[in-house]
């Protein structure tokens, strides 16, 4: 490839990121607005969840554009509600997650999230939970409140890495994460994302062709994890099991 051609397919690139960026924008408002406005109507947040899985996920992963492949969720009974971890490479991670999952999907986000226009409304309408990382006595309250929405029969997801991984590799899950799903009783899904870090990087808005694969693994149970050793031996567990449905895309 001549230098021509490499700047010209950078500047390609470029204009398409700054178009998707804006459409990102406006498909993310109207959809919210709509979602509000039906949650308004019919008071039923699984509805409103649904609409995000359905009309709003599957549009931006398209205009990556990204092929969406997932591999064992018919191995899972969805009737039961679960606490669903999964490693955390890209924003574009909530799109595919919202799409693999077949069943109304809750998400535990950061505090600052509720700042954020439309997103932070849909967010609190729809019952998410938020962490609030500088304030220590906020653990105690989330796990009740993360317990609650589990034995509603909800399924509720979050990164216990804490954090985006910069470079792929999977950082080690955090114990306490793990504590609602014991005291809720229901198993720890683990789940795998490969490919969202290459679609779309952790830092900036630079879109490229791809493809995301989600993986469900096998429900791990919490009845013994008890203790603190105990919930950290789930979450080495999770961690593992991640890990291990990484490996299968080598």
């Amino acid at each position: 490839m001549d230098v021509a051609e490499s700047a010209a397919r950078r500047l390609a690139w470029g204009v398409h990121n700054a178009v998707g960026f804006v459409f990102m924008l406006v498909w993310t408002a109207g959809c919210i607005s709509l979602a509000l406005l039906v949650l308004l109507a019919t008071r039923r947040r699984d509805v409103a969840l649904r609409m995000a899985a359905r009309g709003w996920a599957p549009v931006l992963l398209a205009g990556a554009p990204a092929r969406l492949v997932v591999e064992g969720a018919d191995s899972v009974d969805w009737s039961r509600p679960y606490l669903l971890v999964a490693n955390h490479q890209s924003v574009i991670d909530i799109c595919a997650l919202f799409r693999a999952v077949p069943v109304p999907l809750h998400f535990l986000l950061k505090q600052e999230m509720t700042k954020v226009p439309f997103v932070g409304w849909y967010a609190r309408a729809c019952g998410m939970l938020f962490i609030e990382r500088d304030n220590p006595r906020a653990g105690p309250r989330l796990r009740r409140e993360a317990a609650a929405l589990m034995r509603d029969g909800h399924t509720l997801c979050l990164f216990p890495e804490g954090t985006r991984s910069r470079s792929g590799a999977v950082a080690p899950f955090k114990g306490g994460s793990f504590q609602s799903a014991v005291d809720a009783g229901v198993d720890v899904l683990p789940v795998a994302i490969d490919g969202a870090g290459d679609v779309l990087p952790p830092e900036g808005f630079r879109v490229r062709a791809g493809v995301i694969t989600v993986r469900f693994g096998a429900p791990l149970p919490t009845a013994d994890a008890s203790g603190a050793a105990g919930r950290q031996a789930l979450a080495d567990a999770a961690h593992a099991s991640v890990l291990a449905l990484l490996r299968r895309s080598a």
